[in-house]
Formats: structure tokens, C-alpha cells, sequence
């Protein structure tokens, strides 16, 4: 059995980058399992309210997945980089020997979000083969806002090389993205139900199918 892990660096970056591909592996009766990196604090300006409303949305989400497992190491958030790599690095490690994932999901390197690049470095520095020589695939997913506003020169952006077919799950990551209301906005807003369709329908149109969610492909072992 498959065993899927994906790197958040906050919640919701599980649902716009491989929410449709979540609910199909569940669905085909794989384990999976949401390790969310950032999270509210009142230093940052959070209220108290904030925070327990955030949590209460985590626990919803979560349960509306079905996650066989939730791991929150609640660092804060949009200052992620202001924390040792090694000590995130060493973190997420124990996380990974406790589910032993073989498949591993995180953000594109190349994200603008300095959370999203900083993640990917310390949760990229784990799957290594002779530290968790369970993980057998590394894929980097897309996020709506963040992959596609790349502004570095000479930068190709993000290319899939590896599709995920959800034609019977793109309503549901839709459901599920639409929970994070105060995320989602109208369109053009990149994080809107017409964006998140028509990412999906691009995705399709590549791959041969309706609707898919790309990935590019770190590591792919058979």
C-alpha cells in the first residue's frame, strides 16, 4: 500500500497543490498523511480567536479527508526563514520515521512564498535514501498564487512531468478549497473555484484527460 505524505508549508497549499489527487488515492484506499509546517501566532498579530478558528478549520479539513494521520509543527508563519534549517530538517525527519511515507509532496523549489522555498530545503534534505529508504517518489506540486508568479530571469517555471488524473475529484478538491474561505476570492483571484478549474482543465488537456493535477518528478524509484 501506498503510503503518501504531503508538506504543507500552511493549510490549504495540501488542497490547491494535490487536493484532487488526495481524494483519489483515499478513495483507491492508500494511506495518507498532512504535515502542516506554519501556523497563527500572536506575535505575528493573530488573535486568539484567529488561532482557535484556524484550528477548528485544520480538524475539519482533516476529517473531510479522511488523513490517516495530521502532523502540525505550528512554526510561524511567513517566517519560517528566520528559524536554524537544520532544526526544521531534524523535525520533519522524526515525522517521516514515524509514518514512513513512501511517497513524499512538496512544494515546487522554485515557489516566490520564501515559507514555500524554505520548506522544500529542509523537507527535500530528508528524503534521502539512506535516511528513510521507505520513500520511493518525490513529487513537487503546484500552488495557485505562488508557482505561477515565479518573477526570477532565466527561471522555466514549473513543467509537470508526471499527471494524476481527477476527473471524479475536482468538484471535491473544489468543496474542499472553498472551505478556506477566507483564502478564496472572486476571479481573476488565482485562489478561486475558476482558477482552480481551469489549472486542472490545463492539466488534463496536456496529459489526455479532463481534468489532472501535475507534478514534477524529484525521484521516482521502482
Amino acid at each position: 500500500m501506498n503510503r503518501y505524505i504531503v508538506v504543507a508549508p500552511h493549510p490549504d497549499d495540501e488542497t490547491l497543490g494535490c487536493g484532487g489527487s488526495l481524494l483519489r488515492w483515499k478513495h483507491e484506499g492508500a494511506y495518507i498523511s498532512w504535515l502542516i509546517v506554519s501556523g497563527m501566532k500572536e506575535e505575528l498579530g493573530y488573535s486568539q480567536q484567529q488561532m482557535e478558528e484556524r484550528q477548528r478549520l485544520i480538524e475539519e479539513i482533516a476529517a473531510a479527508y479522511e488523513f490517516d494521520s495530521v502532523h502540525n509543527m505550528d512554526l510561524p508563519t511567513t517566517r519560517l526563514d528566520t528559524i536554524p534549517l537544520a532544526d526544521t530538517t531534524a523535525h520533519i525527519s522524526q515525522i517521516f520515521l514515524e509514518v514512513e511515507p513512501t511517497d513524499v509532496l512538496l512544494p515546487f523549489a522554485n515557489d516566490i512564498h520564501s515559507d514555500h522555498r524554505y520548506v522544500f530545503q529542509a523537507a527535500s534534505s530528508c528524503t534521502k535514501w539512506f535516511r528513510h529508504n521507505y520513500i520511493k517518489r518525490v513529487l513537487a506540486y503546484e500552488t495557485l498564487s505562488e508557482t505561477d508568479f515565479i518573477m526570477e530571469p532565466g527561471n522555466t517555471g514549473f513543467a509537470p512531468n508526471y499527471f494524476v488524473r481527477i476527473d471524479d475529484h475536482l468538484d471535491g478538491k473544489i468543496v474542499m478549497a472553498q472551505r478556506y474561505a477566507g483564502e478564496m476570492r472572486s476571479f481573476p483571484f488565482p485562489r478561486s473555484v475558476e482558477a482552480i478549474r481551469a489549472l486542472a482543465h490545463r492539466r488534463g488537456a496536456q496529459s489526455g484527460c479532463r481534468a489532472a493535477e501535475g507534478f514534477v518528478v524529484l525521484k521516482y524509484l521502482t
